[in-house]
């Protein structure tokens, strides 16, 4: 059978009803596998300490371990948020983004985050997904920014990269972001184990923060 499938219309209202945020039941976080050549695997500590931070300050009750999940399969709808990562290159099929789409019109949500690298690419791959919508920066009084912890000058900085500012941009459809992108913040690098990166714990809180935001804005928009 193939992996690759599209969902019926007629189990779209039961997959919205499935992302619900239900703070007393078990959830994973997941992570997107895609092809093209770009290291999705970047960043394996991330996620468990993200997940882990969550439960911790927003009474999340995260599994630990991530579940990996690729763009085309059917399983992509069993979580309701998924993480993005990677260096280079990424590529879609026709039926991944439509997969993909299908998705996150369902009610589900997309943070990608650029580990350097990736912006010349996943640009146009999440066009291939919605080729109607644009990415557009979100303002620092956006909520995404306001949630348990105030960033009042939007993303922070936590790798040089190229030195850039820090920039949160998103894909709106119908007034609901369903892809948040971090761009020149690196925040996986962040959530990472303190002696893969050698971060100040400083720097490391803010990261965690800003990931716990993105999480609490996903379930609650």
């Amino acid at each position: 059978m193939n992996k690759y499938l599209i969902i019926p219309l007629f189990l779209l209202s039961f997959i919205i009803s499935a992302f619900q945020y239900e703070a007393e039941n078990h959830m994973q976080l997941a992570l997107l596998k895609y092809q093209g050549g770009g290291d999705w695997y970047a960043n394996p500590t991330a996620l468990p300490n993200l997940a882990d931070f969550c439960n911790k300050n927003l009474g999340t009750n995260f599994e630990k371990d991530y579940e990996t999940v690729e763009v085309g399969n059917a399983n992509l709808f069993n979580y309701p948020f998924v993480h993005m990562t990677g260096h280079g290159n990424v590529v879609f099929s026709d039926a991944e983004a439509e997969n993909l789409r299908i998705y996150l019109l369902s009610g589900g949500f997309l943070h990608i985050d650029d580990n350097y690298g990736m912006d010349p690419f996943v640009r146009p791959a999440m066009k291939k997904v919605f080729p109607e919508l644009d990415f557009v920066e979100l303002p620092f009084d956006h909520p995404i920014y306001k949630q348990k912890f105030t960033f009042t000058n939007g993303l922070p900085k936590i790798h040089k990269h190229d030195d850039k500012s820090p920039q949160g941009f998103g894909l709106i459809y119908e007034g609901r972001v369903v892809c948040f992108y971090s761009y020149e913040s690196d925040l996986g690098d962040g959530w990472e184990d303190q002696e893969v990166h050698n971060d100040p714990e400083s720097v490391r809180r803010k990261a965690l923060e800003m990931g716990a935001n993105i999480v609490q804005f996903a379930f609650e928009q």
